[in-house]
């Protein structure tokens, strides 16, 4: 029987209460597995009890002052949020089947009943905090052995525990790339046979794991699992099509191009080993997603990807949409991705700063991170090659910064707001005033007139006339603007 150090006192206190109403009590899964592998004390804790759960955490309720209880009867689960502790505790269950339907029931089980059904062995750990036999370790399953190498395995054969929840597949995927684990190659094949069972999952809970994905320290260990195991074509298609290479043979000139999927694979872990930003991944994960759709094969050139940037940046909303992504995160990551081949340009010594002013006006606050992002896109092998890429990009970040101190571009915005515009050229909100205001703009980045107030209003009144001759008020427009004075009237 091994031991196990319980230093938590607020597991001392939940085990004296089992003692007294006379429950077995177990603390199980994640905060055990974390401890064993000294990834510290874990604020989430799940306990196993043999009898009624919901039962038992209304007594522990009862015992701590300010403690918040949440029941959830479809599950016979419930949750207590302690101080900054969330314990989660339920009864240990089992599944049994009518003979006539085979249908499964659910019902009281023993602790081994209930380790069964958890998702991999190094979660199906149990460490008794009852006095007589408290931190004794209970392993059932070898557990312990596959923590010591590593591995990912189901107590059950795969097939029945992803059946269980087909969502464990992709925590297969998550688990090995936060803990650094390999996933045994019969949950693979099992993965590979069952992954259209995700299908039936909601989309929340989808979203969740790969975010976590996304925020591994290495997250290309778990997609390339969601990859190869056949998930990425139902999860996220547009990352899964990035696969595979394309030979083409003319005459004697052989014509490839990289496989893309591999490419972003190192892409989004270089982003991960620079940033904890979670967007600026998904900016790594995304910002050659439209390569396949954009893919064409010219002849005495070879394979193309022309405008793969400006497509890949308006799939981003059509993506989070689908995923469920915050769509103010979508923004951002739609512009890193438009602008992702913009910096390089930068490099030539006769580049002008009206160009360098262009680029820090796109990416206004996002500059940095679009410059982390360049950075990320070095993947060559070859490292004189990936010292001159870094070293032209520092020559670009240089040019930025000695542009952006004279003009202050970074956070640019027009010196003449719209309202401005209106009053002096005597028009209604309409589209010509963007057009006004654009021509401002564009004035500023070309270097024509400095980045100041004076200057440009002086530059408005001397372009409105022509511009208001070359795109008079709609009758639409007109009519608005005549609607607005009688109102103020």
């Amino acid at each position: 029987m091994h031991s196990f150090p319980i230093t938590d006192p607020l597991l001392f206190a939940i085990g004296a209460a089992a003692d007294e109403a006379g429950i077995e009590a177990y603390v199980v899964g994640g905060f055990v597995r974390d401890q064993l592998l000294n990834r510290g004390l874990r604020k989430d804790i799940d306990i196993t009890v043999i009898g009624d759960g919901v039962g038992f955490a209304t007594l522990v309720a009862s015992q701590f002052e300010n403690a918040r209880l949440a029941v959830y009867e479809n599950f016979r689960t419930a949750a207590l949020q302690i101080g900054e502790h969330t314990v989660e505790i339920v009864g240990a269950r089992r599944e049994s089947y009518r003979a006539h339907t085979r249908k499964p029931i659910t019902e009281e089980g023993t602790l081994e009943d209930d380790l069964l059904r958890r998702d991999f062995t190094v979660n199906a750990l149990a460490v008794s905090i009852n006095q007589a036999s408290f931190g004794e370790l209970v392993d059932r399953f070898g557990g312990l052995d596959d923590l010591k190498d590593r591995l990912l395995r189901t107590p059950l054969e795969p097939e029945q525990t992803f059946s269980d929840d087909p969502l464990r597949m992709m925590r297969a995927a998550r688990f090995a790339s936060q803990l650094g684990f390999i996933v045994d190659w019969h949950s693979i094949e099992a993965m590979q046979r069952m992954a259209e069972r995700i299908r039936i999952v909601s989309q929340e809970r989808i979203t969740d794991e790969f975010v976590k994905i996304m925020q591994s320290p290495k997250p290309s260990v778990g997609l390339k699992i969601l990859y190869e195991a056949g998930l990425m074509q139902h999860v996220f298609p547009e990352v899964n099509d990035l696969g595979g290479a394309e030979l083409r043979t003319v005459g004697v000139q052989e014509y490839a191009h990289k496989d893309v999927f591999k490419h972003t694979m190192q892409v989004v872990d270089n982003a991960a080993e620079m940033t904890d930003d979670l967007w600026l991944r998904f900016a790594a994960l995304l910002h050659d997603v439209a390569k396949p759709r954009t893919k064409e094969f010219r002849e005495g050139i070879g394979w193309t990807f022309y405008g793969h940037d400006m497509v890949g940046a308006r799939w981003v909303h059509k993506i989070f949409r689908r995923m469920k992504l915050p769509l103010d995160a979508a923004e951002r990551v739609s512009k890193l991705v438009r602008l992702h081949m913009r910096p390089m340009a930068l490099v030539d010594e006769g580049v002008t700063d009206s160009a360098v002013r262009r680029v820090l006006f796109e990416a206004g606050e996002e500059i940095d991170d679009l410059l982390t992002l360049c950075r990320a896109d070095i993947t060559s092998k070859n490292p004189r090659l990936v010292n001159r890429y870094q070293s032209n990009y520092d020559i670009v970040a240089q040019k930025m910064a000695e542009v952006e101190a004279k003009d202050q571009m970074r956070s640019f915005h027009s010196p003449v707001r719209g309202e401005e515009i209106m009053e002096i050229c005597g028009l209604p909100p309409s589209k010509t005033v963007g057009i006004l205001k654009s021509a401002i703009e564009e004035a500023i980045i070309e270097g024509h007139i400095p980045n100041e107030y004076e200057a440009a209003r002086d530059y408005l009144v001397q372009i409105k006339d022509e511009i208001l001759a070359e795109h008079p008020l709609t009758e639409r427009e007109r009519l608005r603007g005549n609607s607005a004075v009688e109102t103020s009237r």
